[in-house]
């Protein structure tokens, strides 16, 4: 699978851009076009920097041999978390991925959309700084013209920005380490990371677990797949051959988003027939989610009563969050695809090397299936966490909705105001408190900004500035001590001259 984009030769570079553009979005009007290369991309950002201090002089005491903060996952909430932190002071910090670099989180993986579902505008994990943009970065290379001509932003384009946006932040980055336990103590935390030099112990005063949609867990598989022989089924998370399913017939089932990304790939890997099995009545259409993509939802939903957070999460849940119309369309547009809604699978046999599928709306006899199931907090599948899982605190210790006692959001973890984790049985792992989820699993305590596009800049700063009140409120007694212990004078005795008394 590639792993970078290039633009389409429609796409003009930005040496060909007009130099003074007038343009009147509502706003204001707009004369400068913006730098026309990376390079004066990177020196206005630099400059940037310069004039707002970032990062400003490093305040936090050192401590023999940790961290301050170590994050473990460099994809795009680790390293909006990182920036965060140096803008705030606090540079002793390093990040683990277990990824080879250049391949952290979905982008160049597990997902498979042509364009991603944001709208191109969002400011995403700029952290208010306008030439850390996408849109700054895009127009850097390609012009202002591009820009207003391109409808979405294609995945692998995404990734580059990514790439990108972590050599202009420079954040320490240890890639292939993967966390294979956590434990703590009074005073910090213990990660025990497996990499290329084997098998090491780090010490951190705080972590923040910026590991993904699945960082608390997994793909969800229905009970029922797992008795179905492997060999016929995958699961959209997974690395898929779809070169192989050329000429077959493949099932996809789900209604998302994933579920017609999976089914797109196979279409266009020359899949034969490709079905999509969706249980619901009718295909999810409204992306309920948008409706609430505003300041006030971002900033404040933290705030909001335990009834109301799993209010607005389950009703989303349960509307379903649909496919963006082009991603529709990029299977619609196949006449070998076929979606099928009212389409539940009663049980699934192999009859002379194929999969029959019993469904509610007949048989169907597939080569292969593909589980567009999405994730799930579950804590099994994350053994590494198992001293977490142990002694965190979950929503089903605080807060269930009425009706809604096996629902999956009864596992999430209830997080503080700083996406910590708390304990469930007070006293008995006081460490937890140093531990920060900042991955998916976080939106049922803070909502949408811990993973996605539009609110991640906001999630990264309440993290930082939380773990920075900490630090400092850790430390009062170091601080008040240098405090005293301060002489640079202001004065040197030398501006003026005492009178002998009143004239």
């Amino acid at each position: 699978m590639p792993t970078s984009y290039a633009a389409p030769p429609s796409v003009k570079p930005a040496d060909d851009a007009t130099t003074d553009v007038q343009e009147n979005k509502g706003h204001h009007a707009v004369t400068d076009t913006g730098p026309r290369s990376l390079a004066e991309l990177e020196a206005r950002f630099a400059r940037d920097l310069d004039l707002l201090m970032v990062p400003p002089p490093a305040w936090v005491p050192p401590q023999d041999g940790a961290l301050d903060v170590a994050i473990v996952g460099a994809g795009m909430a680790g390293l909006t978390a990182a920036f965060a932190l140096r803008k705030l002071g606090i540079t002793n910090i390093r990040l683990f991925d277990r990824a080879p670099a250049g391949r952290e989180g979905p982008w160049g993986t597990y997902a498979r959309m042509e364009t991603l579902r944001s709208p191109k505008t969002l400011a995403g994990p700029a952290l208010g700084f306008a030439n850390l943009t996408f849109r700054a970065w895009f127009e850097a290379q390609f012009g202002r013209d591009a820009w207003e001509t391109l409808h979405r932003i294609p995945r692998l384009q995404w990734l580059d920005y990514l790439h990108w946006y972590r050599r202009v932040t420079n954040p320490p980055v240890e890639n292939g380490v993967a966390l294979t336990g956590l434990a703590g103590g009074a005073d910090g935390v213990t990660l025990n990371l497996n990499g290329p030099d084997g098998e090491r112990r780090v010490a951190a005063r705080r972590v923040i677990l910026a590991n993904g949609r699945d960082g608390l867990g997994g793909p969800f598989v229905p009970p029922f797949w797992k008795a179905v022989d492997k060999r016929f089924w995958s699961h959209a998370h997974e690395d898929i051959d779809f070169a192989a399913l050329a000429g077959k017939t493949v099932a996809v089932l789900g209604a998302g988003a994933g579920a017609v990304d999976n089914a797109g790939t196979a279409l266009e890997a020359g899949a034969a027939k490709v079905y999509m099995l969706i249980r619901r009545a009718e295909v999810p259409r409204v992306n309920k989610a948008l409706g609430a993509g505003h300041p006030g939802i971002v900033l404040g939903f933290n705030d909001l009563t335990d009834a109301q957070r799993w209010e607005q999460n389950q009703y989303i849940a349960d509307t379903a969050v649909p496919a963006p119309h082009n991603s529709m369309l990029r299977c619609s547009r196949h006449p070998n695809f076929a979606l099928l809604t009212g389409c539940s699978i009663n049980g699934a046999t192999v009859e002379d090397g194929r999969l029959v599928l019993d469904t509610t709306r007949g048989r169907a006899v597939v080569d292969h299936v593909v589980l567009a199931t999405g994730f799930t907090v579950d804590w099994e599948q994350r053994p590494e966490l198992a001293a977490l899982a142990e002694n965190a605190l979950l929503w089903r210790d605080r807060y269930v909705a009425p009706g809604k006692e096996g629902s999956e959001f009864a596992q999430y973890p209830y997080l503080g105001n700083r996406f910590e984790f708390q304990e469930r049985n007070p006293g008995q792992a006081p460490w937890l408190g140093r531990v920060h989820a900042f991955n998916y699993a976080a939106v049922m305590s803070h909502g949408r900004v811990t993973g996605d596009i539009p609110g991640i800049s906001a999630g990264a700063e309440r993290l930082a500035e939380g773990i920075a009140s900490r630090l400092f409120a850790e430390d009062y007694d170091r601080h008040w001590q240098r405090l005293q212990s301060f002489e640079t004078p202001e004065l040197l005795g030398d501006e003026w001259t005492e009178a002998d008394g009143f004239a």
